[in-house]
């Protein structure tokens, strides 16, 4: 039975096992996996297979056109043999292409657009139990349609969709959009937008403007 804790969250206290070696089993360009032997004072020697990021994080980009449209990819993947619907997000291409770098590039090559701003609003661990992954978000807008590239062999050149931050968030709950790094990004846009939105309380700002405007073209169709 786990017990109830009052003390302050310290991410960073003292470890309840120690690791006792590492070993890379397995290297790629995105990740390695290493295993590693760990001690433990309750249960001994055991051993566990952990992922280790390479190249940097897993960049994702939600954009908003000037119309107040999100961008979504769709996209083929391959361990889950399905379709997704997802930002444009992706790796590094080398080590020294830094996170900015990178969603400038997956931006265009992805969705087809260019941006005149990027904030980064988040960002977040995969999969810590076993995993090192992570992935930073960021915002982009002051976009600019331009021809995008070609991508991987499972979605050469994927279809894109532009639908309202109210619409994705319904595609969340219904269970349309399921891609975790997507799910985060729409709904920290929308914590983004609402704040956005307070800090400019009567003078409502053009971007909620252009949403609002968007939202009820698109019920009158």
């Amino acid at each position: 039975m786990s017990e109830t804790t009052f003390r302050k969250f310290d991410p960073w206290r003292p470890a309840p096992v120690k690791e006792e070696s590492r070993r890379q089993v397995m290297q790629s360009h995105y990740f390695n996996v290493d295993q590693v032997s760990f001690d433990s004072s309750k249960v001994g020697h055991f051993e566990r297979f952990i992922v280790e990021e390479n190249n940097g994080d897993t960049v994702g980009i939600i954009a908003l056109t000037d119309d107040g449209l999100i961008p979504l990819v769709e996209q083929y993947r391959l361990p889950t043999h399905r379709w997704t619907l997802e930002i444009p997000a992706g790796h590094a291409a080398n080590s020294n292409e830094r996170p900015h770098d990178v969603a400038v590039r997956k931006l265009r090559e992805e969705a087809g657009y260019e941006a005149k701003e990027f904030v980064q609003i988040v960002r977040f661990i995969n999969t810590p139990s076993f995993s090192t992954q992570h992935t930073a978000v960021f915002f982009a807008s002051g976009l600019t349609a331009v021809e995008r590239g070609e991508l991987g062999p499972e979605t050469p050149r994927p279809d894109v969709r532009l639908i309202t931050p109210e619409e994705a968030s319904d595609m969340i709950l219904n269970g349309t959009i399921v891609d975790a790094k997507t799910i985060i990004a729409i709904m920290r846009l929308r914590e983004h937008l609402e704040a956005e939105h307070a800090e400019h309380a009567g003078a409502h700002p053009r971007l909620i403007q252009r949403i609002a405007k968007a939202r009820a073209e698109r019920k009158a169709k």
